[in-house]
């Protein structure tokens, strides 16, 4: 039987791993999560109090079928499912692994559903205690019931930052402002066109906006994050869209510019990327169906950044692509390619509504960090460029962004956006960091014996 691996058990892995079991394969499905789920559907521990209802708002009846769904696949053996394990590096048909032991996975078709995580763009003090993004911040309220702070900042753009307030006020935590970098004309712009491709999803935006209320300000200007050595956060300080300065009182801030595509396996997969302009960042290069290199596919926002809805529909194209590559029946396609491109039509008016503050990081002050795993400066990285020219690995070997644990995940859109403007040169001529195994810190104790692989079944 073909051996199929699928990484990520989040809406797109097990939509991939449905589409599959329905054919007759048994696919393999590893993922990082004690349960499945990925971000959006996060589960929170067996006992966890708060309902469905509390945790995923409007999604919670699409979070319960989605879990219920892998839950009984896996009960019944139709799926393989081996959780909190990371997959370290891919060659050769192999992916090792990483959970209570490492372990040698062969496969002979990968589906990469590896989801996406927060771009994040530096501010002058960032790297100090009390400062997360967004995204972990929604994990420790769902995952744990916990606000981490009592007077909370949500800074940055994209529809996270609205939700993730909105969450947090239903949590009873003490939010005192949301600070969105997109000026409003380019929400009203980019928000037209949402609406006419996803009018449902567009007007619930607009909802929690609204009762947001004064805490909300659009069209901010990011000036640094005050901190004390033993206290962590003490304060934001801030231009609103008139270039009035503020100083907010917090003890927490959450940083976050809307998502990147997790794409580091991807890339040790042998597969190829293209800049995608309107996204400001680098993508996989895939068909539609998500075929990205010979027996490879990738489905949902490590492909696209379409969200929770086009992730499924990515997992399940994905699945079927593969069917069909081996021959096997397999469902039709056609509705699900019009519903993802009426997604796409949404992701990039969204990503008109909400850009990616280019020019603000560009000129970022030279004692600002960008590698907080490095603690290297806008200033370090800008010296070194004399001597390694305008490309980002050479710029990453003499001045070490891209280096620390994160491996580039947070710092290299930052980084190129520097580059690119010191140089004079558009940032795909800044090139992007090649990925390098492990994928994911992992313990030397972990390589000193070689382990048994999974029997061919």
């Amino acid at each position: 039987m073909t051996r199929v691996l699928i990484v990520g058990a989040g809406p797109a892995g097990i939509r991939a791993a449905e589409v599959l079991a329905g054919a007759g394969l048994c696919p393999t499905v590893v993922d990082e999560g004690a349960r499945a789920g990925g971000q959006i559907y996060r589960r929170p521990p067996l006992g966890f109090g708060r309902t469905p209802e509390k945790l995923y708002g409007s999604e919670a009846g699409k979070a319960r079928a989605l879990h219920g769904r892998f839950d009984w696949l896996v009960a019944q053996g139709k799926v393989w499912h081996l959780p909190e394990t990371s997959v370290l590096a891919l060659r050769d048909g192999v992916a090792h692994v990483l959970g209570e032991t490492r372990r040698q996975i062969p496969y002979d078709r990968l589906i990469l559903a590896t989801g996406a995580t927060d771009r994040l763009a530096p501010v002058p003090g960032w790297q100090n205690a009390g400062v997360y993004s967004l995204g972990a911040a929604q994990i420790a309220l769902k995952a744990q019931g916990v606000a981490l702070g009592r007077q909370i900042v949500l800074a940055g753009t994209g529809p996270l930052l609205t939700l993730l307030a909105m969450q947090l006020r239903a949590a009873g935590a003490g939010l005192v402002a949301v600070l969105d970098t997109a000026p409003m004309r380019d929400q009203l712009r980019g928000g037209l066109a949402m609406a006419a491709a996803r009018p449902v999803v567009a007007l619930r935006g607009v909802s929690m906006r609204a009762r947001l209320g004064n805490l909300y300000h659009a069209g901010v200007t990011l000036e640094r994050i005050e901190a004390d050595p033993d206290h962590g956060v003490q304060a934001l300080h801030w231009r609103n869209a008139r270039g009035q300065s503020h100083r907010t009182a917090c003890d927490m801030a959450a940083l976050g510019w809307h998502l990147r595509a997790e794409t580091h396996l991807a890339d040790l997969a042998g597969a190829e990327f293209d800049w995608c302009p309107s996204a400001r960042q680098w993508l996989v290069r895939c068909d539609d169906m998500g075929r990205a290199g010979k027996d490879l596919y990738l489905a949902g926002d490590g492909q696209r950044l379409l969200g929770a809805d086009g992730a499924e529909l990515a997992g399940r194209l994905a699945a079927i692509a593969l069917l069909r590559d081996l021959g096997r029946p397999a469902p039709a396609a056609y509705g699900l390619l019009r519903r993802r491109a009426r997604m796409q039509r949404f992701a990039n008016a969204m990503a008109r509504a909400f850009p990616w503050p280019a020019e603000a990081v560009a000129a970022l002050p030279d004692d600002t960090v960008i590698c907080r795993c490095e603690g290297v400066t806008a200033g370090t990285l800008r010296a070194t460029l004399p001597a390694s020219g305008p490309e980002a690995n050479r710029a990453k070997a003499l001045s070490r962004v891209g280096m620390g644990r994160c491996q580039g995940r947070y710092c290299q859109l930052a980084g190129a956006e520097i580059i690119a403007a010191d140089q004079g040169l558009a940032v795909p001529r800044a090139g992007r960091l090649r990925a390098q195994p492990p994928a994911r810190p992992a313990p030397i104790g972990a390589w000193l014996s070689t382990p048994p692989e999974r029997e061919a079944e």
